[in-house]
């Protein structure tokens, strides 16, 4: 039997194919990769440009000013989605694809899907060595490209158009898969894009991949129901799985059935979104001493959709209970088993909703719960004198500022920070309870990661506004996507804290050295040789304002509370630039993390904190 064939280049079945691929869950559907965003070279531009301009019709192309970015507004637009949709990204190959690495492993280990499409080197070899080929003294089929092997989830060269017939739906496979995403790389050789093969027809009809929820296994659900009846002490601790399955009705359901109080991850800020929950704010070493308590005294910890990353833990010192057991919630395998913990291997959102309905013989714990709303009130007072109050002769905090926002925005807006000081702050400080949502991408902490990824926000989220909140240091890594912002009619707002340099390390540093080194935006000393000169004078007003931005500068909380509003109704992208106190930081949690100290120096004050970094490791427990 013949089967109809369709014959194109390789480069026109991807596009033609990704137009026709959709997910769904829950019997929503909704196409899975809506768009691509693509900087031509000679490696993609005759085989992907060309494909793109005769067959792209439902494959709208976006022009990025760096490819690093592109990943990001497409990891941005991923997690806005839940997971349900991404963007596909197309570089050359050199400098153009390896741009593209960081943006990939952002993506891997924050779990986020991406489609990463760079060109290759020619794979008839005739014209080798290409521009920008790499040249592997014992390896004659590796490119720049394999340095996307450790960082994505699936990897593969396609050097015969035919291979597309498995390694697309593979490639499908994994960005819909919620154990197994993360960024996906096809790289394609430029000579092989532009290859003709008579393609079956039926690989272009609409395809639907469906996100399935695993249930609980009903043995580990019994096995979970015992260690709540025991526990007297409990703690949830949400992390983005919670998002990715949709999970806050369930996890605000479960909470207060069984009076659990719940503290958040980075990944997991804003899960809680009903105000009958008590809501601990941010967990671990960057969260609020209020979780830390709860989580020191804590017996049983319910890790719901978490990787139970350093930071989250405070590097295996923050959960002290001498009897402490864990229940771990979790799509992957390989998560729900950490820490020792009973593992339920589900979807957040069904997994809760089963331990819900098998739980019901558990009583919560009144005089836990007073005792622990008790401590809440005291750490809402401390945020309001300690915090919010302005110091007399100095220039706002950035928990002020971070503070100000909270109160301006309103239902539906959304803030992304990533690096820096300010995912911490945010993470202590920020109520999502009345629809306000809070992206943190803290699993690589990427700098250059906000307003790309703010684009992809606003790209699936046209309504409410789009703050990104960055550091000056952040900003200056990457602000050139306000020039895509414009050309695409994008708004998104940058709120940019400027306190002359990367002022989170630099209380870091003296923290475990004892001395600040190279932290901070300071001109040279031509004395001690070093840069702990007089401040730089940056005009980032003016910068972002050169690239399209709406520009205010604003020093006072009323200022700020203005330019907010203004720009609410602005119809482009705005930027409000706010000079922020250097050293003042928002109170810390109290909890340890396993940055070291030297052990061996002449310096006494290094000496000191080296003894004190020792006795803090005693802190430190296996969990098995």
């Amino acid at each position: 039997m013949n089967t109809p064939a369709i014959r194109l280049t390789m480069a026109q079945a991807i596009v033609k194919y990704l137009q026709v691929q959709h997910s769904e869950r829950d019997g929503r559907t909704r196409r899975l990769i809506p768009a691509v965003f693509g900087i031509f070279g000679h490696g993609n531009v005759t085989g992907m440009g060309q494909a793109l301009e005769e067959y792209g019709a439902d494959l709208p192309y976006y022009h990025p000013c760096n490819e690093q970015s592109m990943v990001h507004t497409a990891a941005g637009f991923a997690k806005a989605n839940h997971r349900m949709a991404t963007l596909a990204c197309t570089s050359s190959i050199g400098p153009g694809a390896t741009n593209m690495i960081t943006g990939a492993a952002t993506a891997t280990v924050n779990r986020l899907p991406v489609l990463l499409l760079p060109g290759d080197y020619y794979g008839n070899r005739h014209q080798g060595p290409v521009l920008q080929q790499l040249e592997h003294p014992i390896s004659g089929d590796v490119s720049v490209n394999d340095c996307f092997r450790p960082v994505s989830r699936f990897f593969d060269r396609i050097l015969r158009p035919e291979q597309l017939l498995t390694a697309l739906p593979e490639a499908m496979r994994v960005i819909t898969d919620p154990a197994d995403t993360g960024a996906v790389t096809l790289a394609l050789p430029q000579d092989v894009q532009l290859e003709a093969w008579d393609y079956p027809a039926h690989f272009f009809e609409k395809r639907v991949w469906r996100v399935e929820r695993p249930q609980p296994d009903t043995q580990r659900l019994a096995e979970a129901v015992d260690l709540l009846k025991k526990a007297k002490r409990p703690l949830i601790v949400a992390g983005g799985g919670v998002h990715y399955s949709e999970a806050w009705g369930e996890l605000a359901a479960f909470a207060t059935a069984y009076g659990i109080p719940v503290s958040e991850t980075f990944a997991g800020k804003g899960a809680v979104r009903d105000g009958k929950v008590l809501c601990l704010g941010g967990q671990g070493t960057s969260g609020t001493p209020l979780a830390a308590k709860v989580a020191n005294q804590a017996d049983l910890i319910l890790c719901v959709g978490t990787r139970l990353a350093d930071f989250t833990t405070g590097s295996q010192s923050v959960f002290q209970h001498p009897e402490v057991r864990f229940i771990s919630l979790n799509v992957c395998s390989r998560d729900a088993h950490k820490q020792g913990a009973l593992p339920l291997k589900a979807d957040a959102r069904e997994g809760l909703r089963a331990l819900r309905l098998a739980a019901a013989e558990v009583k919560p714990q009144a005089a836990y719960l007073d005792q622990v709303a008790g401590w809440q009130r005291e750490w809402q007072s401390q945020i309001q004198k300690e915090i919010m109050a302005q110091v007399p002769g100095e220039a706002m905090s950035q928990g002020q500022l971070v503070g100000l926002l909270n109160e301006e925005a309103r239902s539906g807006d959304v803030v992304i920070s990533a690096a820096g000081g300010l995912p911490a702050d945010l993470l202590k400080l920020w109520d999502a309870r009345e629809g306000k949502e809070c992206h943190l991408e803290f699993g690589f902490s990427c700098m250059g990661y906000e307003i790309p990824a703010g684009l992809g926000v606003r790209m699936a989220e046209p309504s409410g506004e789009v703050y990104v909140f960055i550091g000056d240091g952040t900003y200056l890594m990457n602000p050139t996507e306000l020039v895509t912002a414009m050309q695409e009619g994008l708004k998104i707002t940058l709120v940019l804290s400027d306190n002359c340099g990367y002022q989170c390390i630099r209380a870091l540093q003296v923290a475990r050295a004892g001395h600040a080194f190279g932290n901070e935006f300071r001109l040279r000393n031509p004395e001690s040789k070093r840069l702990d000169g007089e401040y730089l004078a940056i005009d980032l007003a003016a910068n972002a304002a050169s690239m399209g931005a709406r520009v205010w500068r604003a020093s006072t909380p009323g200022e700020v509370r203005q330019a907010l509003r203004e720009a609410r109704v602005e119809t482009r992208t705005c930027a409000i630039v706010v000079p922020v106190e250097k050293h003042r930081y928002v109170p810390a949690s109290g909890v340890w993390i396993d940055f070291g100290v030297a052990q061996t120096t002449q310096d006494p004050i290094t000496q000191k904190l080296r003894r004190e970094y020792e006795a803090d490791q005693q802190k430190q427990r296996f969990h098995y």
